[in-house]
């Protein structure tokens, strides 16, 4: 059957992934193998594949795949994450189209709407990574909602409290108004925003002196409760002791000290409200200040301010300004850039504030979870993170873990008779029961006790992740979690190291497992053009699935590996798919013009096959060992770029050009079957990064079992390597190349054979490739000789000298003519520039870098002259 001239992978993706789940090939269950296993980092539920995403779940998939071959019980967990902020906000946006809100519709009522939503549009992005090639075992998706995992989460909580670990209280946490609750400082993207600084004047009591700050939220001054000024700073030592009058609600508040105070920056003074800014907060602990809250929930000013009450945050910064200025306190405003912290999840400013908030402490549970990384038992790749790891460790600050959000796991806490008294419990009954045995309680009913409204932090449901989805919490001693646990690999991206991977290293070293995972590759982030983050919001991110449709998935995927270094940035454009799917047809063309082949039994080897078979099989066993110190040390864009150079550059253009027969002629049985032999390794090399050519060509190589497939083949090993063939081959493709420029230069025609001759003292070249360079350079013969060949063109490769006869013809005498027009030109040029140099004046006046500059063309031309000089000498 005739083959099509190009690669179809439309006829190809769909057919054998089918293929794939039909024979359960991605299926893995516990077994005498050695375990290979990776989690993948939950996708948000409500979320759809972006380039992020085909990054990460690419080098998986190649880690993955790599180690089935390799032997292992390679198991691969897809799963998604709950995602708190972003699903509520939406079920949130969809009943305030209704004209109704989640306190109106109640607790139960609103979680059934999110259920609702999540059967509705949850795993999305999971039935996508199918188009891309992912080979998840399916059937063990997790979500961090199911009922074994949420019970899993709710018996940390429990334990880490009872241990002393969890405690609530108030504390200073980011807190985004339009989702009314808490966010990590993950969940805060930074922006450099246009603004504007106001400098106001503040009085100093009891006298008519006045003090000026510069701030850029106006608004926060209804809650200041100090002023602060350096030590050492002169121009305030004045006022050391004293106070000052808070503009607008008239506050007295002291003035104080604070090396924390940098006298170089605006007024060298600085505001003071603790219950609005983290740095303000640490002082106000150090200094005992007082913190007041100005806002409500939704970002509105409350009663607290004393000024604006119930008005929203901004504009009520404007009415603070306009009033300032109308007492005479507002010195000066001018525009100014900052950077403003937004919520990932709503877009909202995020307001630095005081909160009642459940909270872990971290100092001591960070200190093995540091260690593991800097002992090498867990293993950053690349290492340059480490630093940045350490950093973050070893100045951890406590978690706060509530959420003030319905959708996710309720914190087990029931507060007593609607006070502050509660107990912490994994159920009701439970908690009960607790609560009976304090004294005074023993009559308490269910109806007496309330559980806490809020939900823990998604993370804290996420830092459970390669424990919890072999339900290794609840049933530590079960089969699964014994045999996949630790994990072995994790992808993920730097911006989550502390966030994510190093909590889920916390919570490894908690509990009994010990480390999650031994390595973690940290992707790079895709960026356009403009290094801007790839991101739908900007309109600067194409649509994955529509990239698969035009170039292939192992086209998307070998165009984003090719230039992805782990911890680099990608710079994306649409000629990185393009090159992968190029690739692809390469692949298919290499694989037609094989199959196209009319073997013939009687046929004899001829010696350039054999040469060829000779290099090439060094050259695949190199190759192969190459491949795997790029796996070992995890540099898997380099190893694609080994596989890329040794199939296209190497099989392509040199092994193929040598064994290919001649038009109309049979090819013979041995080369036949060794060029099988190379394609099939090849394919099997190339499958963790292309797994749906490489199926479909290996499935067509020959006839294969129902159920067989390339995946299940072992990773080919390397044979002994043979430096020194190796070496002549790279000498035969640099005469190969300098004999294709004398034909250019000299107008011969590729069929015309040409007269060579070699003259190799040393013995480099050797007998070992004379028939591949007969062939590749169409020569007549390789005649040796001890001396130079008169009237022919000549060029060196190392130590020997290689001479082409053109004849006595018109391209002799024209190449001749040329040459000596050149000569005279150059001479004529030398000899201007010599001039130039023997004038001293310009030597002594003209700046150096000139002067380098001429010195440099009288080399040059020089050398040129040389060059001419004896190839006028070799044509004469």
């Amino acid at each position: 059957m005739a083959l099509s001239t190009k690669y179809d992978p439309s006829e190809n993706e769909d057919k054998w992934y089918a293929y794939w789940e039909e024979h359960k090939l991605f299926r893995s269950v516990p077994d005498d193998r050695r375990p290979f296993t990776i989690v993948m980092p939950p996708p948000n539920v409500t979320g759809v594949l972006h380039m992020g995403h085909m990054l990460n779940n690419t080098i998986q998939d190649v880690l993955v795949r790599r180690k089935r071959m390799e032997g292992y019980n390679a198991l691969w967990v897809p799963g998604t994450d709950h995602a708190s902020i972003a699903t509520e906000a939406r079920i949130v946006a969809r009943l305030r189209e209704e004209g109704t809100g989640k306190k109106e519709i109640g607790r139960d009522a609103f979680l059934k709407r999110a259920w609702d939503w999540n059967n509705e549009h949850g795993g999305i992005i999971l039935r996508q990574l199918r188009k891309l090639g992912a080979s998840c075992d399916w059937k063990r998706t997790r979500f961090t909602m199911d009922g074994d995992y949420y019970a899993s989460v709710i018996r940390v909580f429990v334990d880490l409290y009872e241990k002393g670990l969890i405690y609530r209280g108030v504390r200073m946490i980011n807190w985004d108004p339009q989702a009314r609750t808490a966010v990590s400082d993950e969940e805060v993207i930074y922006r450099e925003t246009r603004s504007m600084l106001y400098h106001v004047s503040y009085r100093v009591e009891g006298s008519k002196d006045r003090i000026t700050i510069a701030t850029t939220r106006p608004e926060t001054i209804l809650g200041d409760t100090a002023v602060a000024v350096h030590p050492g700073d002169e121009r305030y030592a004045a006022f050391h002791g004293k106070s000052v009058i808070v503009p607008i609600v008239e506050r007295s508040v002291p003035l104080i000290t604070d090396e924390y105070v940098d006298r170089e920056f605006g007024t060298g003074a600085l505001k003071i409200t603790p219950a609005h800014d983290i740095n303000d907060y640490e002082i106000g602990l150090k200094h005992g200040l007082e913190s007041i809250d100005i806002l409500n929930d939704d970002g509105t000013l409350g009663e607290s301010a004393g000024f604006c009450v119930g008005t929203d945050r901004f504009e009520a910064r404007s009415k603070v300004a306009d009033e300032l200025e109308r007492r005479g306190q507002l010195v000066k405003k001018e525009p100014y850039v900052n950077k403003v912290g937004f919520s990932e999840r709503t877009d909202a400013v995020i307001e630095p504030r005081l909160s009642l908030q459940w909270f872990l402490r971290m100092e001591d549970l960070a200190k093995p979870a540091l260690e593991s990384v800097l002992n090498g038992e867990v293993r950053l790749h690349p290492q340059k993170f480490r630093n940045l790891y350490r950093h973050w460790m070893e100045n951890v600050r406590d978690w706060c873990i509530s959420r003030q959000l319905w959708w996710g796991q309720r914190i087990p806490a029931w507060y007593i008779r609607g006070g502050n008294d509660f107990v912490v419990a994994e159920n009701g009954e439970e908690a009960l029961e607790k609560a009976r045995m304090l004294e005074g309680n023993e009559n308490l009913s269910a109806g007496d006790l309330r559980q806490d409204e809020d939900v823990l932090d998604t993370w804290f449901s996420s830092w459970l992740w390669p424990i919890a989805v072999f339900n290794g919490i609840l049933e530590p001693q079960n089969a699964d979690y014994k045999y996949y646990y630790p994990t072995s690999d994790l992808v993920t991206a730097p911006e989550i190291l502390f966030f994510w991977v190093a909590r889920m290293i916390v919570a490894g070293y908690l509990y009994p497992g010990g480390k999650p995972f031994s390595n973690v590759y940290l992707t790079g982030i895709v960026r356009d053009s403009q290094r801007r983050k790839m991101s739908k919001s900007l309109g600067n991110s194409p649509e994955p699935l529509d990239l698969i449709a035009k170039y292939s998935a192992d086209g998307v995927r070998v165009g984003m590996l090719l230039c992805s270094p782990a911890g680099g940035d990608l710079l994306y454009d649409d000629s990185l798919p393009e090159q992968g799917r190029n690739f692809g047809n390469k692949i298919w063309n290499a694989y037609r013009l094989t199959r196209g082949w009319d073997v013939d039994a009687s046929s004899p080897q001829p010696g350039h096959s054999r040469e060829a078979i000779l290099w090439f099989s060094n050259r695949l066993s190199a190759g192969i060992v190459q491949l795997e110190k790029d796996f070992r040390s995890y540099r898997i864009s380099q190893a694609l770029m080994t596989l890329y150079r040794l199939f296209w550059d190497e099989f392509s253009s040199w092994y193929l050009e040598l064994v290919k027969p001649e038009y109309g002629k049979p090819v013979d049985e041995e080369t036949a079957g060794r060029t099988e032999e190379f394609f099939d390794v090849l394919l099997r090399l190339l499958h963790p990064f292309m797994p749906f050519i490489t199926e479909g060509i290996w499935q067509s190589l020959r006839k294969r079992k129902v159920g067989e497939s390339i995946m299940q083949q072992p990773v080919p090993q390397a044979g002994r390597v043979d430096e020194g063939i190796l070496e002549q081959f790279e000498i035969l493709k640099e005469v190969v190349s300098s004999l294709r420029t004398i034909r250019k230069q000299e107008g011969i025609p590729p069929r015309q054979a040409l007269d060579a001759m070699i003259m190799d003292r040393n013995g480099q070249f050797g007998e070992s490739f004379v028939h591949a360079l007969q062939k590749l350079g169409n020569l007549k013969g390789l005649e040796p000789v001890g001396k130079r060949v008169g009237g022919a063109v000549s060029f060196r490769v190392k130590a020997m000298e290689f001479f082409v006869s053109i004849g006595s013809g018109p391209n002799r005498e024209g190449e001749l003519k040329k040459l000596r027009d050149e000569l005279e030109y150059t001479r004529g040029f030398l000899k201007k520039v010599a001039a130039k140099l023997g004038n001293r004046r310009f030597v002594e006046s003209a700046p150096g870098e000139v002067v380098a500059r001429e010195k440099k063309k009288q080399e040059d031309a020089e050398l040129t002259i040389r060059t001419l000089k004896e190839r006028i000498r070799n044509l004469e």
